[in-house]
């Protein structure tokens, strides 16, 4: 780093060891904090966390977990949330709200099958509790913007955690990001959102797809100068410009028109307005992000003439433009390009209102 005025942005850690023993009790004494919002409790299986105790016992070397240091020197988990919990779960199920884990699918120490923690004996249940972990600890810091990229940074790349989900916890390192998500999750759950969404699988929302579309409709429709490829890059492009003020973001106002687009679409087109059609004109296949973004920004910028159209005539104009060879050569290779999203949403805009 060559500018020295940026060396208090630096991230000053601290490397302790702590044992699981140490951790239930600071877990239970809130001197260690573990919050679902940073990562799914349990995407773990039950034989995923059975091997977790199985390494343990075996004296296998466990990765590292990180934490950072918030009020009061109170320590919030951020990474390692899966093992710190598997163990947490396996000593005293009930400090986190769990059922107790019943040991399965451990393949070297097969006689711990069918085991929970009563069932082992003294020796097993000292070495899980004494064994130890390195512990990163994020000196506390002021910076929220340190805070959040280094959480991003850390998680991307992992297969637990898809983009949008490191975008939920992400947000919540800076005043006032659990504000905007809170408000995104909220969109996500608007009924007509839901019904125009529905060809979206349930494996893609398990991950939060369907925030991530509520985003992207922001996206296309205030942000679309800034796109440049790289639909991952754009989108926390525009959650970070939010988040750190440096665009304007009216969230009561962009939630307002957010439902006024969604409940005219799925007044018109019910769940066939981000699908491809079939010969016979019906909607088949899943959601398409390609065509979600032409439809999605024709009707916010558009909304006023096709509010009053009938939804046979915008059904049969969409079906036009979809199957049009200028939307397909807009839609094939290539098509993650600045030029071809423009070329989409003008082929969808101009069908839809007959120009």
């Amino acid at each position: 780093m060559s500018n020295t005025e940026n060396f208090d942005r630096e991230i000053r850690t601290t490397a302790v060891d702590f044992s699981f023993g140490e951790l239930l009790n600071l877990h239970n004494d809130k001197e260690i904090v573990i919050r679902p919002e940073y990562q799914r409790l349990f995407r773990w299986t039950n034989e995923q966390r059975s091997r977790l105790i199985e390494s343990i016992i075996l004296g296998l070397p466990i990765p590292p977990i990180f934490l950072i240091e918030g009020e009061h020197g109170v320590l919030e988990l951020i990474d390692g949330l899966q093992r710190t919990s598997t163990v947490l779960q396996f000593l005293d199920h009930s400090s986190i709200n769990e059922p107790q884990l019943i040991l399965s699918g451990c393949d070297i120490l097969g006689s711990l099958n069918g085991l929970c923690i009563d069932d082992l004996s003294t020796t097993a249940r000292l070495k899980i509790k004494r064994t130890p972990i390195r512990a990163t600890i994020i000196n506390k810091s002021g910076d929220s913007f340190v805070k959040y990229e280094m959480f991003k940074r850390l998680n991307t790349g992992g297969a637990l955690l898809s983009a949008q989900e490191i975008r939920n916890c992400s947000s919540r390192m800076v005043e006032g990001g659990d504000v905007f998500y809170d408000a995104i999750q909220e969109m996500a759950k608007f009924d007509p959102f839901i019904q125009s969404i529905s060809k979206l699988p349930d494996t893609f929302k398990e991950k939060r797809a369907d925030e991530e579309l509520v985003l992207r409709f922001f996206a296309v429709t205030l942000y679309r100068d800034k796109y440049k490829g790289n639909i991952e890059e754009w989108l926390d492009s525009l959650m970070e410009d939010t988040l750190f003020g440096r665009i304007q973001f009216d969230l009561l106002e962009r939630k307002s028109h957010f439902e006024d687009v969604f409940t005219v679409i799925e007044e018109k087109l019910s769940n066939s307005a981000f699908t491809r059609f079939n010969p016979d004109g019906e909607p088949t296949g899943r959601l398409a992000p390609a065509y979600y973004e032409a439809v999605v920004a024709t009707f916010s910028v558009r909304l006023d003439d096709l509010r009053p159209l009938p939804p046979a005539i915008i059904r049969d104009r969409l079906q036009v433009a979809f199957n049009s060879a200028e939307f397909r050569a807009a839609t094939g290779p290539g098509a993650n390009t600045i030029e071809k999203l423009g070329q989409r949403i003008s082929i969808v805009t101009k069908q839809l209102c007959d120009e």
